[in-house]
C-alpha cells in the first residue's frame, strides 16, 4: 500500500472519530499556542525595551556614585559624585557633547487643593538636549535660572494635566516642601520607562534642588544621583568613556592599581544588553514552561494511539492475512499520529499569532512571531507525533494475524 493509501486511510479514521480526535489534538494546540505567545510577547517586551532605550537619547554615558560592589554591601555607600565632576567633565573631556548631572528626589507637588507625588529631578539646561526630552508648551530650565537659584518649574506632561486639568499652567504657582515655584514650562509626553512614568516628573534648576529641596551635600561637594554625558557620536562611546574614567580616578585620588574607583560608568549599550539578556531569559523560561503541554499532548496522543490499536485489532488482523507487511501497518499509525500532531499545531500556531496580534494591539509591546519560530513550532509539534507515535505503531504492526482474528 503506498503513502498516499495510508494517507487517506488514516483521514477518514481520524474524521470518523471527530471529538476523540479533537481532544487529542488538544494538548497540541494549547502548547504550540503557548510557545508561539510566549515568544512573541518575550521579542516584543525586548523590541520595547530597545525604543525605550533609544528614547533616552542616543549615545548617552551614565556614571553612578560607587561601584557594584558598594551598592550591594552597603545599605548607603558614601557619595562622592559631586557638582564639580560634572562640571569637570563638560571642560576637560574632549570626546564629548553635554554633560547634565542630576539630583533626584520625591515630594508632593500642590497647586490649590490638587496633590500629587512628584518626581524631582534637579539638573541643569542640557538634560533636555542629552535625554532627547522635549518641551512642548513653554520653556526648559536656563542658565539664569541655575545662577539666581531661581524658583521655576518643568512639569512632566501627566503632572501638568493632573494638577491643572483644563487651566493653563504656564506662570501659574506650585508648592513643594511649602516652597512656591512658578510653572514656565511642559515637557512633551515620554511615557513609563522601567517601572518609572517620565511624566510625573518635575524639573528644577539643580543649585536650587540642592539649596533649598533636598539639601544634597557630602565632604567632597555637592552631592548628585548621577551624571548624564552625550557623546559626540557613537564612535566616541568607548573614548568618553575612558577619558571620563580617567579624569575622575585623578579627582578622586584613586589613581593606584590597587584603589577601588568611587564611581561606575554605563552606557545605553550595556544598559540595554542586560535588559536584552534578563528578557531573552525570561522568554526561554516562559517558553519551555509552555512547551511542557506539547510533551502532555504527545502523552495524549500515544494514549489515544493504544487505544485504537486495542480497538482495531481485527481490522490489523484481516489486513495482515490478506498481505499487509509490517511496514505498511507500522507507516499507517505513524501517519494518523503525525496528522494528528500537525494539525494541532498548526492550529495551536494560528491561535498564537492571534494572541500575540491582539498583545501588540492592546499593549504598548510591539509583540510579533518571527517565521523561523513558526517553523520550529509545527516541525516539534510533527517530530513529538512521530515519537510518541512509534510505541503503538510497533505495536499494532507486532500483532500475530492468527491472534488478531481471533479476538474477533
Amino acid at each position: 500500500m503506498d503513502i498516499l493509501e495510508s494517507l487517506k486511510m488514516a483521514g477518514k479514521t481520524l474524521v470518523a472519530n471527530k471529538l476523540r480526535s479533537g481532544l487529542t489534538m488538544l494538548g497540541i494546540i494549547i502548547g504550540n499556542a503557548s510557545v508561539i505567545a510566549m515568544v512573541g510577547v518575550g521579542q516584543g517586551a525586548q523590541k520595547y525595551a530597545a525604543d525605550q532605550f533609544q528614547s533616552l537619547g542616543t549615545d548617552i554615558i551614565f556614571i553612578l556614585p560607587g561601584t557594584d560592589n558598594a551598592r550591594r554591601n552597603t545599605i548607603t555607600p558614601p557619595n562622592r559624585l559631586v557638582l564639580a565632576d560634572a562640571e569637570a567633565i563638560a571642560t576637560q573631556v574632549p570626546s564629548i557633547k553635554d554633560v547634565a548631572p542630576q539630583v533626584n528626589g520625591s515630594e508632593l507637588a500642590t497647586y490649590k487643593n490638587q496633590t500629587q507625588r512628584a518626581t524631582l529631578i534637579g539638573t541643569t539646561p542640557e538634560y533636555s538636549s542629552v535625554r532627547s526630552a522635549d518641551v512642548s508648551r513653554g520653556r526648559f530650565l536656563t542658565s539664569d535660572d541655575l545662577k539666581r537659584n531661581g524658583r521655576v518649574i518643568t512639569l512632566g506632561a501627566a503632572i501638568a494635566r493632573n494638577l491643572f486639568g483644563q487651566t493653563d499652567p504656564i506662570g501659574q504657582q506650585i508648592r513643594i516642601k511649602g516652597i512656591s515655584f512658578e510653572v514656565i514650562g511642559i515637557m512633551a509626553e515620554k511615557g513609563a520607562f522601567l517601572g518609572t512614568n517620565q511624566d510625573d516628573s518635575v524639573f528644577i534648576p539643580i543649585t536650587t534642588m540642592t539649596s533649598r529641596l533636598v539639601g544634597k551635600t557630602s565632604p567632597y561637594g555637592i552631592g548628585i544621583s548621577f551624571i548624564n554625558v552625550a557623546a559626540k557620536n557613537s564612535d566616541s562611546v568607548s573614548t568618553a568613556q575612558f577619558q571620563i574614567s580617567n579624569l575622575l580616578r585623578l579627582r578622586h585620588q584613586t589613581t593606584d592599581i590597587n584603589a577601588e574607583d568611587t564611581f561606575t560608568i554605563r552606557t545605553q549599550k550595556d544598559a540595554l544588553e542586560i535588559v536584552d539578556k534578563i528578557s531573552g531569559a525570561l522568554t526561554i523560561l516562559l517558553a519551555a514552561t509552555a512547551g511542557i503541554s506539547l510533551l502532555v499532548g504527545g502523552i495524549g496522543i500515544m494514549n489515544i494511539m493504544l487505544v485504537s490499536v486495542t480497538e482495531r485489532t481485527s481490522e490489523i488482523g484481516l489486513r495482515k492475512a490478506i498481505g499487509a507487511s509490517q511496514s505498511s501497518i507500522l507507516t499507517q499509525f505513524m501517519i494518523e499520529a503525525v496528522i494528528l500532531s500537525l494539525a494541532g499545531g498548526f492550529i495551536g500556531t494560528g491561535l498564537g499569532i492571534s494572541g500575540v496580534l491582539l498583545v501588540g494591539a492592546v499593549t504598548p509591546l510591539k509583540a510579533g512571531v518571527s517565521g523561523v519560530a513558526i517553523v520550529i513550532a509545527v516541525s516539534v509539534s510533527g517530530a513529538i507525533g512521530l515519537f510518541f507515535g512509534v510505541f503503538p505503531a510497533r505495536q499494532a504492526a507486532k500483532l500475530d494475524p492468527i491472534v488478531a482474528l481471533r479476538s474477533t
